[in-house]
């Protein structure tokens, strides 16, 4: 396994290092498209429709059409874009497990703890186990931000990637809305049914049979001599650092991101309190006693956050 990504789990103060690495792998068997009456390898060929020449890589860039116009976008256009560049996983809040639906998980990535000292990874985990919790985070992979859920996996944290709200289609389908009458008897019919399949879920007992048969059918032709001299139907295709910066006071920066966030809703009750009572609040907003700088000067303070971030280097291997 080789990681893709290098940064830190981030909220409040604490910060705990971490590495990325992708949980699943496709096991369907390899394969190439070739000419069926002399096995040559068939080359995909980007040819424009328009002078009808051979384009090759380096001068193909992507475009936008709306029917009616069509936008073209440069590399560097998209290199002006607003890539968020920070290696940090930012926890934005911790929901109940089961607000979680399965229709919105994408890519499964283990996490990997790289501190010396691996106790908040730890503590993190078990946190979550306890309070049966999941964070919501935010990552950048590849230049792209994305919405995630991290969880307990076994004795692993796992990062699940997450589809926006309005990629999860709409559905009216006409038949769930029947009023079709359901007797008493049917259920009972069906949940007997139901409870004589009922058993735990093993995947290990499940097979690809596809993918099974497809490679006992490979293995026949070779040992029946049915194959090509690989070198002419086929022809060859032309350690990562350790992050620093330990969390070395675990239990100060919890507590003071605790101290944060209470601070930081009193602020804001107070804030609503004076609104409310029609006195005006112009005088005493510059005092500093303002949440928001409370937050800052308490992050300010740990120093250790900041250091780990900056010891940390994304992989996009």
């Amino acid at each position: 396994m080789r990681a893709i990504w290098t940064g830190s789990i981030a909220f409040g103060l604490v910060n705990v290092p971490v590495k990325l690495y992708s949980a699943t792998e496709n096991h369907d068997v390899s394969m190439h498209q070739v000419h069926e009456k002399d096995g040559g390898r068939i080359r995909n060929q980007h040819r424009c429709q328009e002078c009808g020449k051979v384009v090759e890589f380096d001068d193909i860039v992507k475009a936008y059409d709306d029917g009616d116009n069509r936008v073209i976008l440069t590399k560097d256009d998209f290199e002006a874009l607003p890539a968020d560049e920070n290696d940090d996983l930012d926890v934005l809040q911790f929901v109940p497990n089961d607000q979680i639906d399965p229709i919105m998980l994408e890519k499964s990535y283990f996490l990997e703890p790289t501190s010396k000292t691996p106790k908040a990874y730890l503590l993190l985990r078990q946190t979550l186990e306890d309070t049966d919790r999941t964070a919501i985070v935010k990552i950048t992979l590849r230049t792209r931000t994305r919405l995630a859920i991290l969880r307990v996996c076994g004795k692993v944290l796992m990062i699940q990637t997450l589809r926006w709200a309005d990629e999860i289609r709409d559905v009216d389908f006409k038949g769930v809305n029947s009023q079709a009458k359901i007797s008493k008897k049917e259920l009972e019919m069906s949940a007997k049914l139901v409870e004589s399949y009922s058993e735990d879920f093993t995947p290990e007992e499940f097979n690809d049979d596809y993918q099974d048969e497809l490679r006992k059918l490979i293995d026949a032709k070779i040992d029946k001599g049915e194959t090509l001299d690989l070198e002419k139907a086929f022809p060859d295709e032309d350690e990562d650092e350790e992050p620093g910066g330990d969390v070395i006071d675990l239990m100060d920066a919890l507590r003071k991101s605790v101290d944060t966030s209470r601070s930081s809703k009193k602020g804001s009750n107070r804030s609503g309190a004076k609104k409310t009572s029609g006195k005006s609040s112009s005088g005493k907003s510059s005092s500093g006693k303002s949440s928001s700088g409370k937050s800052s000067s308490g992050k300010s303070s740990l120093g250790k956050s900041s250091s780990s971030k900056s010891a940390a280097k994304k992989k996009t291997g």
